[in-house]
């Protein structure tokens, strides 16, 4: 590959890092795996030219073949290559939110493979933000693509660092691109064009009415109607430990985990609020206390969840977060998370 195609991002990175993103598009262009971070999750990306190589990636996180990637490019110009009849609102989305955690369900063209699509006329397309990111798409050029899930086994909780990465998949994938942890923490926001009113697959840190103002028209939450289009992180389970974790509000909370306490279980708490909190001693119960902000709430969530399913509890309790619309991908995380708890409510 010629030296020149990385000048451009040479001063974004350092010398070392240059050398790691050169050699993570070498083996993306011979139909490898690599691992690699952005603002949201660190995603496991291949050439989404090579359907062969985009079959690894379905084969390493043991993923449905019908679940859809999501397609990373590196320009907002790129979005005429790898889709069409590209309507004026997902432009104004693009335009005003990319680089960042924006997904953009649009009609796919011809050079978009049958699997990475689950078989649909549709292909979601984001443009992200992280600096390594950038530096990995400009280096594959305009002409490629990666398509990029979260970098973990499939329902599992997703990578926001290169360790968690490692934990999870090994040596199955080629090289990880270790860019330290991720700035959000949570999955982008998917909006669908799919229908003449735009529409939220997926709550993320962008909001509805982030959206909506950038718009100026109204958008349908979809996650609470019947969805036409599978996308990724649309299953009722998902992100989801080991560790059998249920929600309650912040008056359950308690009771519940004196009630598993006394059967000898070992319970963490985890609150986000300090209402409620009776005054008990009891070995068999812990307490950890999560931000009370949305933003620093996301960021923290994966990785609190990992760190405490390695720690050997037999439940995990999550005060449910507040009904307020900034806490909505926070809250559809924490379901999905807890959706094969038993007697959750």
């Amino acid at each position: 590959m010629e030296q020149t195609k990385y000048t451009r991002i040479q001063s974004d990175l350092s010398s070392v890092q240059l050398n790691q993103v050169i050699t993570a598009a070498q083996i993306l262009c011979a139909g490898g795996t690599v691992a690699f971070p952005t603002e949201t999750v660190y995603g496991l990306g291949a050439d989404v030219t090579n359907p062969a190589a985009v079959d690894k990636i379905y084969k390493i996180k043991q993923r449905p073949a019908d679940h859809p990637l999501i397609v990373h490019i590196g320009n907002i110009s790129h979005m005429h290559y790898w889709a069409q009849a590209i309507p004026e609102s997902a432009w104004k989305l693009a335009n005003h939110f990319w680089p960042g955690p924006l997904t953009l369900i649009l009609p796919r063209n011809h050079r978009i493979p049958d699997n990475v699509t689950g078989g649909q006329a549709t292909v979601g397309l984001r443009f992200p933000a992280h600096p390594v990111a950038s530096a990995l798409l400009s280096a594959l050029g305009p002409e490629k693509a990666l398509a990029a899930p979260s970098a973990n086994r499939f329902g599992r909780i997703s990578p926001t660092s290169a360790a968690h990465v490692y934990q999870e998949l090994g040596n199955t994938i080629d090289m990880i691109l270790d860019g330290g942890a991720c700035e959000v923490g949570l999955e982008s926001t998917i909006v669908s064009f799919h229908d003449k009113t735009p529409q939220i697959l997926r709550p993320g840190s962008i909001t509805l009415s982030a959206i909506e103002a950038v718009l100026n028209n109204p958008v349908i939450l979809a996650h609470n109607i019947n969805q036409s289009i599978r996308t990724s992180g649309s299953l009722p389970a998902h992100y989801a430990p080991t560790t059998p974790l249920r929600l309650y509000s912040n008056i359950q909370i308690w009771p519940h985990a004196l009630a598993l306490a006394k059967e000898n279980l070992r319970v963490l708490v985890i609150t986000w609020s300090n209402t409620h909190k009776p005054k008990f001693s009891d070995q068999f119960i812990e307490q950890f206390s999560m931000p009370a902000d949305p933003v620093a709430y996301g960021k923290q969530l994966y990785a609190k969840l990992r760190q405490f399913d390695q720690a050997e509890f037999d439940y995990m309790l999550i005060e449910s977060p507040p009904d307020h619309p900034n806490w909505l991908a926070i809250a559809d995380r924490l379901q999905r998370a807890s959706y094969h708890s038993p007697n959750n409510n």
